[in-house]
């Protein structure tokens, strides 16, 4: 039996959705100032919990690792459950963002356990059909303990119809600088992809996390009634990188809970055109191989998000079995194909996990596709060290746009080479995923 914070409610009513206000701080970006979406999705979980609303039914809940993610924050306002409350002094007794433990603390800390957190989910996600008490459940793990540690017991939350929020945070296989093999996840989307109830993103931005928690509430307990609500589980990775965080571009929202939209249209350079797709982190070489692109070789590449393969796979497999049975009626087509058909040339897509993530979607590109991904083990070194090792920095993005280009005949050959040399890419290393 999972003991629940007096602080959380525990009376049988309806849930109340959070006010729209809730979300508006992410979803307008930070401007210049350099973010993470781990510390995007803190600053969200907070006002979640300030939300009068439904403030008393979230459930944030985390292994040891709170300080890792920036959550230290959280403590002093929300409090950490303890039955007793706080029997000693903590070293950190004087400072600002202290470790104070409360009898009617709001977060669960459990501790270095993924299985302990992993039941405390369970039982507050399950808490609306148990015991009558929707409660919204958080838990916030590095990635790659999460699905690899303890994927059996995530599938029997699936399966005992659990709704709530997991987030593997310091997600990716190059972003958790220095912590090797050990620490560094470049495989969690693909399992999170086995579970039929779970909704799997991967989001680059403040506003994408936004959007598809709110989406996830909405889903979860529409109107605030959780008989008409989905049995749906979420689960988002989210990264320790800063980067400027931008506001959400009108228009999008439709695609960001799809799985793909237009995120940047190429610059007018007059010369072939490419797509590339991208998906967290991946951002940064994406953005970089568009400038390259456009100043050293006139390619105009845009950029589009990919928040979701998972998703964009589930739909396209849906599509493809309504025109199946309906062989009288004019065919659908899949989102993924219907948004690439309006974009131009080759299709690379760039990512932080294993080329198998984004290869869900292959077959509904209209084009030539191409993955970039971490197959392999992780390792220890910088983040430029790691990408350029796994081939997903943006002069390797640069080389396999221009590889397509050239096999279609839209440019010289001499453009390789000359790229080869440009970005120093060694060409008899042994490839990553053997070394």
């Amino acid at each position: 039996k999972v003991a629940m914070p007096s602080r959380l409610v525990h009376v049988r009513r309806p849930i109340e959705l959070p006010e729209e206000s809730t979300f508006t701080e992410l979803l307008g970006g930070s401007g210049t100032q350099a973010a993470s979406t781990t510390t995007a999705f803190t600053r969200l979980l907070r006002n979640l919990c300030r939300d009068e609303r439904i403030g008393p039914r979230i459930v944030p809940i985390i292994p040891d690792e709170a300080r890792t993610f920036g959550m230290d924050a959280l403590f002093r306002e929300l409090g950490i459950y303890a039955s007793q409350g706080q029997r000693y002094e903590p070293v950190d007794h004087d400072l600002m963002l202290s470790y104070r433990e409360s009898a009617d603390g709001q977060i669960l800390e459990e501790g270095i356990t993924e299985a302990g957190g992993l039941s405390s989910w369970t039982a507050a996600a399950t808490s609306y059909a148990h015991r009558g008490v929707p409660m919204v459940p958080f838990f916030t793990f590095y990635s790659m303990f999460g699905f690899q540690r303890v994927g059996d017991l995530i599938w029997a939350a699936a399966d005992a119809r659990a709704r709530g929020f997991l987030l593997g945070a310091t997600a990716g296989r190059t972003t958790l600088l220095g912590e090797g093999l050990q620490h560094q996840d470049g495989q969690s989307q693909l399992l999170a992809s086995t579970v039929p109830t779970c909704r799997s993103y991967d989001p680059a931005f403040a506003y994408e996390t936004a959007l598809i928690i709110r989406d996830g509430l909405h889903r979860m307990y529409p109107d605030g009634d959780a008989a008409r609500g989905e049995d749906v589980m979420y689960y988002l990775t989210l990264y320790n990188e800063n980067y400027p965080m931008p506001a959400m571009p009108e228009g999008v929202e439709p695609g960001v809970l799809a799985g793909l939209y237009r995120y940047a249209a190429p610059p007018a350079v007059g010369g072939p055109a490419a797509t590339i797709l991208f998906s967290g982190t991946s951002y940064r070489a994406a953005t970089e191989a568009q400038q390259e692109l456009a100043e050293h070789y006139g390619v105009g590449a845009e950029l589009w998000s990919a928040t979701s393969y998972q998703q964009l796979r589930m739909q396209a497999l849906e599509v493809e079995r309504w025109n199946r049975l309906h062989p009288t009626e004019p065919p659908r087509t899949p989102w993924v194909t219907e948004q690439l058909g309006a974009s131009s040339g080759p299709v690379v897509a760039v990512t932080d996990w294993m080329r198998a993530v984004p290869d869900q979607i292959s077959r509904w590109v209209p084009r030539p596709f191409v993955s970039l991904g971490t197959d392999g083990f992780g390792r220890s070194d910088t983040r430029e060290a790691l990408r350029r090792f796994f081939e997903t920095d943006a002069p390797s993005v640069v080389l396999s746009v221009l590889t397509e280009l050239v096999a279609a005949g839209s440019l010289v050959p001499g453009a390789l080479t000359d790229a080869l040399a440009r970005y120093g890419i060694e060409t008899e290393r042994t490839a990553p995923w053997l070394s």
